[in-house]
C-alpha cells in the first residue's frame, strides 16, 4: 500500500480497484468472476465483452423554474435504453469473442454528464449532505428505469439475455441490493417527487425482472464524458465537480481556449441574488478568476462555488474527501462504476493518499484515481540547485527525463543538483547501398525523372529530381530543393507533413500529365508530392491530397500498391521485396514459380478527376467550380473562369 502510494503521489498512477466489491455486485457470476476494466474503470464486467456507452446531460431537463424535470428524466432513461439495445446486433467487435459475449450478455452503459453543474445550479455544494442525497436520487431513477426497460423489452422482444437462466438468482440479489440501497437516501434532503420516482422505478424494475427477466446483463456506468461532455455543451463531466469556475483548455495544434463557468449565474439567481448583484460577481470572476471576494456574496454561500481545484488567486477547493464521499453515495445505484478522478492538493502527503484509498474501499467504491495537483509535467527541468525539497519538481523530475546528481525515488527526498537533458533531433542516414524508386513523368510536355532513395523498412528517405530540358538555374534549384527535402526526410519530418504542405503549389510549368492518378499538375512541385503520396501514404491520405484515385484497387496481397504502370508497380515490387529481405535477415528470396503465381488483376477504372483543393467558388452562384482544361468550370450555372 506504501509502494502504491508513493506512486500516486509522485505521477497519478497507479490506481485502484477492489475486487471484492466489484464481484459482490457482480450480475453474472456463474458465467464468470469480474477481473478488469477499460482503462476508465467504469465499464467491470465478463472477459471479452463490450458495452455501448450513453450518457444524458443533467442540466437539459432543468425547467425555467429551475426545477429537475423527473416524468422527462424518466422518458429519457427509457428511450436511451432502447436506442442502445438496438445498437448491440448492429455494432461490430474487435474479436469474435468479445461479438459473441456481446450478443449474449447484452451490456450498456447508460450515464449522465453535468452533475456538478445540475448540483451548483440549484444552490447545494458538491460536498454536502444535501448535494450528495440528490445525486444519489439522481442516480437511482436513471439505473432503475434503464433496468425496468430492460424488462419490459425482454418481456416484449426475444426475452431476458442468453446467460440470465443460470444468473438469474444472483442477478436478482444485485437488483435487490440496489432497490435496498433506496432506503439508505435521507428523504428530508432532496425533493419529495424526486425521492418517491427512486423508490417507484426500483420497485417497478425488481417486480419486472422478477417476472420476464432482463434483456441486458447491465445497464448503467458513469464514464469521464471529456469529449462528448464538450459536444453537449456540458459545464462539468460526468459525476465530477467543476475544475474551476475558468480554466484553459490547452489546444492540440496549440494555443489556449479560456473555458468560462456559464452555471454560476442560474446558482445565484437561486440563492436570491438580484440581477444587478449577479453581473457584478459574475464580472469579478471574469476579471479575477475566482468568486471569492466578490462583491455581495455572502460567506455562507461560497461552498456551492467549490471547485476540484484551487483558483490561482484563491484559496477554497473541494476537500478530496468529498470527491470519495460523492462516489460513496452513487455507487449503489451503478451497474458498472464511476470512472472518477480524485484531486487531491500539492501539498497532499503519501499518508494522506493511502487514507483516501482505505476511505473509498470503505464507503464501498469499486475503484478508485487519484491526482495531486501538479504531479504530472509536460516540459523539462531548467537546471536549478535546490537546498530544499520541492514536491512539484520531484514529480515532474521522474516524468520529465530529467537526470539528478542524488537523485532518490522516495518523494520526500532533496534534489540536490538537478541537470536538464536537452532532446535535438538525430538525422536517420541511408545505408551505403540502398533500393531506389524511379519516375518518370510529363507535365505539358515537360518530362523529368523522380527518384526516392528508400530506408531499410521501405520508406522514404531522399530524392532526386531531374528535368529532361534544363538550364543551370533550374537545375541548381531542383538540386538543392531536392536536397533540402531528402534531409527533412532523414530528419523524421513525416512524410504526410511534405505533402500537405507542398501540394497543390502553383506555378509553370504546369499542365496535363500522363499519369492517370494526377491527370492535373500545378506545378513540378504540386507533381512531386502528390506522386510521393500515391506510393507511401493511405488511400485516406491520397484523397486528401487530391490524388485521382481508382475505384477498383488491385486486389490485397498482389504486392502492388495503387501502382499506374508496370514499371511503378515493378518498382513498388523491389521496394517490398528489399523490406522482407531485410526483415529475413538480407537473405536473399527465390524467384516465384509458375505454379505460385497470382492470376493478373483485372484491368482497372479511374474515377473521374477529383475536385481540385484550391478551386475558386464562382462568381455568378457561389457553387465551388472545378477544374476544365487550364481553367474552372461551374458545374451549377455553367460559368468559366476566362476559358472560351
Amino acid at each position: 500500500m506504501r509502494m502504491i502510494a508513493e506512486g500516486t503521489w509522485i505521477c497519478g498512477d497507479p490506481g485502484m480497484q477492489f475486487d471484492t466489491t466489484v464481484n459482490e455486485w457482480h450480475t453474472c457470476p456463474e458465467t464468470g468472476r469480474i477481473n478488469a476494466s477499460n482503462p476508465c474503470s467504469e465499464y467491470m464486467f465478463l472477459d471479452d465483452s463490450a458495452c455501448n456507452l450513453a450518457s444524458i446531460n443533467l442540466m437539459k431537463f432543468v425547467t425555467d423554474e429551475g426545477e429537475f424535470d423527473v416524468a422527462a428524466f424518466r422518458a429519457a432513461c427509457r428511450t436511451m435504453i432502447t436506442a442502445q439495445e438496438i445498437i448491440v446486433p448492429n455494432s461490430s467487435y474487435p474479436t469474435r469473442a468479445i461479438e459473441k459475449n456481446s450478443h449474449e450478455y447484452r451490456p450498456l452503459g447508460l450515464g449522465y454528464a453535468n452533475l456538478g453543474a445540475l448540483l451548483m445550479s440549484r444552490g447545494l455544494p458538491y460536498d454536502s449532505d444535501e448535494g450528495r442525497a440528490y445525486a444519489a436520487a439522481i442516480t437511482a431513477i436513471m439505473t432503475g428505469e434503464a433496468y425496468a426497460q430492460s424488462a419490459r423489452i425482454a418481456r416484449d422482444h426475444g426475452g431476458p439475455f442468453a446467460g440470465y437462466g443460470k444468473n438469474r438468482e444472483p442477478f436478482l440479489r444485485v437488483m435487490r441490493k440496489h432497490r435496498d440501497a433506496v432506503g439508505e437516501i435521507n428523504p428530508k434532503l432532496v425533493p419529495a417527487d424526486l425521492y418517491a420516482a427512486a423508490k417507484q422505478v426500483w420497485d417497478e424494475a425488481v417486480a419486472l425482472g422478477e417476472q420476464h427477466g432482463y434483456r441486458n446483463a447491465q445497464a448503467t456506468v458513469l464514464a469521464p464524458t471529456g469529449t462528448i461532455g464538450f459536444m453537449m455543451d456540458c459545464d462539468t463531466t460526468g459525476v465530477e465537480p467543476d475544475i474551476a469556475l475558468v480554466k484553459y483548455k490547452k489546444l492540440v495544434g496549440g494555443g489556449l481556449m479560456k473555458i468560462v463557468n456559464g452555471t454560476v449565474p442560474m446558482a445565484l439567481e437561486r440563492l436570491g441574488y438580484t440581477e444587478p448583484e449577479i453581473e457584478a460577481i459574475v464580472h469579478y470572476i471574469d476579471e479575477h478568476e475566482t468568486i471569492e471576494g466578490a462583491p455581495f456574496l455572502k460567506e455562507e454561500h461560497l461552498a456551492v462555488f467549490d471547485c476540484a481545484f484551487k483558483p490561482a488567486k484563491g484559496q477554497r477547493s473541494i476537500h478530496y474527501m468529498g470527491h470519495i464521499r460523492m462516489m460513496g453515495a452513487t455507487q449503489p445505484f451503478i451497474s458498472g462504476a464511476i470512472s472518477k478522478t480524485v484531486n487531491v492538493p500539492r501539498e497532499a502527503t503519501v499518508e494522506e493518499i493511502e487514507k483516501a484509498y482505505l476511505e473509498a474501499w470503505r464507503l464501498g467504491a469499486k475503484a478508485i484515481s487519484i491526482y495531486r495537483d501538479g504531479s504530472k509535467r509536460t516540459q523539462p527541468l531548467n537546471t536549478s540547485k535546490a537546498q530544499v525539497a520541492d514536491t512539484r519538481n520531484v514529480g515532474a523530475g521522474l516524468q520529465s527525463g530529467v537526470v539528478g546528481a542524488d537523485l532518490q525515488v522516495g518523494p520526500r527526498e532533496v534534489v540536490k543538483e538537478v541537470v536538464k537533458v536537452v532532446e535535438r533531433p538525430t538525422r536517420r542516414k541511408l545505408p551505403d547501398e540502398r533500393p531506389s524508386i524511379t519516375h518518370k513523368f510529363d507535365i505539358a510536355g515537360h518530362e523529368g525523372y523522380i527518384t526516392v532513395g528508400l530506408f531499410e523498412d521501405g520508406q522514404p528517405g531522399e530524392i532526386f529530381l531531374t528535368m529532361a530540358k534544363e538550364g543551370s538555374t533550374i537545375s541548381g534549384f531542383a538540386d538543392a530543393f531536392a536536397q533540402a527535402i531528402s534531409y527533412a526526410l532523414q530528419y523524421g519530418v513525416p512524410l504526410q507533413v511534405l505533402v500537405d504542405k507542398f501540394s497543390h503549389a502553383r506555378f509553370e510549368p504546369s499542365g496535363l500529365t500522363k499519369n492517370p492518378e494526377i491527370r492535373f499538375a500545378k506545378s513540378i512541385v504540386d507533381y512531386i508530392f502528390r506522386w510521393l503520396a500515391t506510393k507511401f501514404l493511405s488511400p485516406e491520405a491520397q484523397f486528401r491530397a487530391g490524388v485521382n484515385l481508382r475505384e477498383e484497387r488491385v486486389e490485397p496481397g498482389s504486392g502492388i500498391r495503387d501502382a499506374g504502370s508496370a514499371a511503378s508497380a515493378r518498382a513498388i515490387r523491389i521496394r517490398d521485396d528489399h523490406r522482407a529481405d531485410v526483415g529475413a535477415g538480407l537473405q536473399p528470396r527465390p524467384e516465384p514459380q509458375a505454379s505460385d503465381a497470382k492470376p493478373a488483376a483485372k484491368p482497372v477504372e479511374y474515377a473521374p478527376i477529383q475536385s481540385q483543393e484550391d478551386a475558386p467558388p464562382c462568381s455568378t452562384c457561389g457553387s465551388i467550380m472545378i477544374r476544365n482544361g487550364s481553367c474552372y468550370k461551374c458545374g451549377n450555372c455553367g460559368t468559366t473562369s476566362g476559358c472560351a
